[in-house]
């Protein structure tokens, strides 16, 4: 029994270091905060404009890995993602720069240059993947005392949301937890990618693990195929 203890815990260190691994990449220098001076515009040949909204899971060490086999599953040629991040996930995984460093946003960019406004007129699409419990319930309270939570609260419900969440199985049973998510998607209309059970790195065994990266990503390419090609209808018109 104890041997099988310890080879849990093991087990457990290396999935953390594995997913550690993956989230070098992201890891630099702060940069300053961007200013007005900086312009969020709209692409205009076509791409798919990808809103990409993470929070403070641990499943936000994934997040290198999501960016990579979406671009990969649709094409850079059809899509363009820009990233938003809660303060809790920056301390978990320290995004500050990817290769496209300035489509990162951060808190400290709202108040210089109002970016839930711009970033809401920008993206076609919203995925929050992961959405922890935290985010899950300032969200279906109305709070919007960030700049992911004040991107959500203004957000165009015609366009459409996808939100994965990821957080502790005790949290997930939680009667408010059902109750939020009733909130996002009963009145929001937003959709939800199913968590998975699996045996999480905090040792407990059960659902509450964010869905597959394979998972999400074949919903937003099946999303990115269907607007397009309803916008190639419209344009043949």
């Amino acid at each position: 029994m104890q041997q099988q203890g310890q080879m849990k815990r093991q087990r457990l260190s290396s999935e953390e270091d594995n997913l550690n691994d993956d989230s070098r990449e992201f890891k630099a220098e702060r940069r300053p905060p961007l200013t007005r001076s900086h312009k969020i515009t709209r692409d205009e040949t076509g791409k798919h404009q990808l809103l990409l909204v993470l929070t403070g899971s641990i499943a936000v060490m994934k997040a290198p890995e999501l960016v990579n086999e979406l671009y990969e599953k649709i094409g850079k040629e059809r899509l363009t993602i820009r990233i938003v991040t809660t303060e809790n996930a920056e301390k978990l995984c320290r995004i500050q720069r990817l290769e496209f460093e300035d489509l990162i946003y951060e808190d400290r960019d709202e108040w210089s240059m109002w970016r839930e406004r711009e970033l809401r007129k920008w993206a076609d699409s919203l995925l929050i993947a992961p959405l922890d419990a935290n985010t899950m319930a300032k969200v279906a309270n109305g709070l919007c005392d960030n700049l992911v939570t004040s991107i959500i609260r203004a957000w165009d419900l015609s366009k459409p949301c996808y939100f994965a969440p990821a957080m502790n199985t005790h949290m997930w049973e939680n009667p408010l937890t059902m109750q939020h998510r009733n909130v996002l998607k009963s009145q929001l209309k937003f959709k939800e990618i199913c968590p998975i059970q699996k045996e999480l790195i905090c040792g407990d065994a059960g659902v509450g693990a964010m869905a597959s990266i394979g998972t999400i990503v074949s919903l937003i390419a099946a999303l990115v195929k269907d607007q397009q090609a309803i916008r190639s209808i419209a344009e043949k018109a």
